[in-house]
């Protein structure tokens, strides 16, 4: 056997690994240019085309939203390179749970499981086809609202689709994905060019006294920011690929450096497009932003929009359900949840009882939700293990200096990370609290019971209730342990 470093092992010692047996090397094929195009891929989504109205409604004039957008963009980055500094530090998957189990243990990192399992990935999911079910049935309600039953029942069935898709085939998904990524950058390119070539024509008006009825809270600016930077989600998934980056050391930071400003100079043009041709207040009336926007501009060729749209959305949802469920797999690896979770399909190859749980628990979250309230609910989770991560980065600054740190960011970055998600977290609360919020919050720390059931003393009452519902779903849906898959 190959003798392992004396760095090394200290190394495995101080860090908590999966037991999953390391047989092969994730080859280093990710470069640059590939970085930056996963960062605005994964970035641009459902979020452009529906924050848009929320952002406004909640700072009340052009100028504020356009500065919103802006400032999302920038934290963003910052929380971004403060990952950077993690993922090269800590070389392990799972994204935040590794930082957080070397930060504080393991109950911190088994609450954040436990909270991106049944809330923040979930709510992303509903939140991404309900934007697509807006989007999709807009046209056939031209100058009203398509009833809510209609909405979520198509959301309902695009959850459906793509939770089927990813459990039959992952050539399949990748398939789809590839094509929808591409649909996805013609829509953001149209409506850009459409709104410059109307700024060059002078349609300027809707910007002028762009400050004026500004009536801006402490509450309204952390909403704001919370519809802003669910457009901004996934930041961070350059993190999951740090092994399979070329240079992560250069590439990574600089990815990170070029991708979100990118992205956040596409989100100001759109906004501003769609300013060139609404008021404040015929955007905040619009059902859909971007409909209108084509309507006013791209007639009669203006079914192109919500068309793309859709798809957009579409592949944004796809490509949410091919990750999560890998994430519900793997927690079911971890003995997290159901061991039957980590199971794959013997016919499919694919862990078919992971994305069929996360599809379930998705479709759950449409029936009572609408798109504002859930991107709340997602943002107040997402952002409080966000800034506890970022606060685990300057905890290990004085607990684990052995550390070797390739990147390493100004201390003043990951402090003002904090500070914002501290606010971020606190302000809605305190200046309009919500049921939502402390239902979110019960939810979060409710993991604990079952971490102490399940995993830390495992009692045996516990797992004899757990085993007999894996054995039936085993032999329901033909699935087996990964190990004795088939190659």
């Amino acid at each position: 056997m190959e003798e392992t470093s004396p760095r090394k092992r200290r190394e495995d010692q101080k860090s908590i690994q999966s037991n999953e047996p390391k047989t092969t090397s994730l080859q280093k094929e990710v470069g640059l240019l590939s970085g930056i195009c996963i960062i605005v891929g994964t970035i641009i989504g459902s979020g452009i085309f529906i924050s848009p109205k929320s952002v406004l409604s909640n700072t009340e004039a052009v100028g504020p939203c356009l500065i919103i957008w802006a400032a999302c963009g920038i934290l963003a980055t910052l929380g971004a390179l403060c990952f950077a500094e993690l993922g090269t530090m800590i070389t392990k998957s799972g994204g935040e749970y590794p930082y957080l189990m070397e930060a504080f243990g393991p109950i911190p990192a088994y609450l954040f499981s436990w909270t991106s399992l049944f809330i923040i990935k979930p709510s992303s999911f509903a939140i991404i086809c309900l934007s697509f079910a807006e989007y999709a049935s807009a046209p056939f309600y031209a100058g009203c609202q398509p009833p809510e039953v209609v909405v979520k029942c198509l959301a309902a069935a695009a959850i459906m689709v793509i939770t089927t898709v990813n459990a039959l085939s992952v050539r399949l998904g990748s398939y789809v994905q590839n094509v929808f990524t591409a649909a996805k950058l013609v829509i953001v390119a149209i409506i850009i060019i459409s709104g410059l070539v109307l700024l060059a024509q002078g349609n300027t008006k809707n910007l002028e006294n762009s400050f004026e009825g500004a009536k801006l809270s402490v509450g309204a600016i952390s909403l704001a920011f919370y519809n802003g930077l669910w457009a901004y989600d996934g930041w961070n998934q350059l993190n999951y690929i740090t092994e399979e980056l070329k240079n992560p050391f250069r590439n990574l930071p600089l990815a990170i450096i070029i991708g979100i400003p990118l992205v956040t100079g596409c989100y100001i043009l759109m906004n501003v497009s769609y300013f060139t041709v609404m008021t404040a207040t015929e955007l905040l009336q619009s059902q859909a932003v971007a409909v209108t926007f084509g309507d006013r501009v791209l007639y009669p060729a203006s079914w192109v929009v919500p068309l793309f749209v859709a798809f957009s959305t579409i592949g944004a949802a796809n490509g949410t359900c091919f990750t999560a469920g890998r994430l519900v797999y793997v927690a079911g690896r971890e003995g997290h949840m159901l061991k039957v979770l980590s199971y794959i399909s013997v016919k499919r190859l694919t862990p078919a009882p992971a994305i069929i749980f996360y599809g379930i628990i998705a479709t759950i979250y449409i029936i009572p939700g609408d798109i504002n309230s859930l991107v709340n609910y997602f943002s107040f989770a997402a952002w409080m293990f966000y800034g506890l991560t970022v606060l685990g980065l300057i905890v290990m600054r004085f607990t684990r200096k052995d550390l070797e740190r390739p990147i390493k960011v100004p201390i003043f970055i990951p402090v003002l990370v904090t500070l914002i998600s501290v606010f971020l977290v606190l302000a809605p609360i305190i200046s309009k609290p919500e049921w939502e919020y402390l239902y979110c919050m019960l939810f979060i720390l409710s993991g604990t019971m079952f971490y102490f059931l399940f995993v830390h003393y495992k009692f045996k009452w516990a797992q004899k209730i757990s085993k007999p519902i894996t054995m039936h779903l085993q032999m329901l849906m033909e699935v087996v342990p990964a190990e004795e898959a088939p190659e």
